[in-house]
């Protein structure tokens, strides 16, 4: 890839102009223990107020973070589907507190846990259907800004 006159490379260009935004974190009362969690999305697709989530069974916090983030993931893609907007036409840039989650799905960090397994899959697969996509860390402050909690 060769980079644009502003030092970026055509793929960068594009991430930082993301049309979907997706913050999401998620959590357990126990660690296992009721999960949930709450994803608010802004842009082309958005929530009017954070979303909140509910897991049934005994869940582990990254459980949780990975559930969320499917969520909210599907959440934009269903309302880009009933807009008319194709998902490939998307970029969306996810942010979350959650460094494990963040690092894992970008590809830096091995999923050793066989239970998280799964949900790193479909969170790939669920990221590969938009046109481009990013995940960032930010710190839990930026969360609880957004979210609440």
């Amino acid at each position: 890839m060769t980079a644009n006159a502003r030092g970026t490379s055509p793929r960068q260009a594009s991430l930082l102009s993301a049309n979907v935004s997706l913050i999401f974190d998620g959590g357990s009362l126990g660690n296992p223990g009721k999960g949930y969690g709450s994803f608010i999305a802004r842009g082309a697709v958005q929530t009017a107020v954070p979303e909140r989530r509910e897991y049934a069974g005994r869940r582990t916090n990254n459980e949780a973070e990975y559930m969320t983030m499917i969520e909210g993931l599907r959440f934009i893609l269903n309302e880009a589907q009933i807009t008319g907007q194709a998902p490939g036409s998307l970029s969306i840039d996810v942010r979350s507190d959650s460094k494990l989650v963040v690092e894992q799905v970008s590809g830096r960090w091995k999923v050793k846990n066989e239970g998280l397994r799964p949900l790193h899959a479909e969170a790939r697969e669920l990221l590969a259907r938009f046109g481009n996509w990013q995940l960032t860390w930010h710190p839990r402050s930026e969360s609880v800004r957004y979210l609440g909690h």
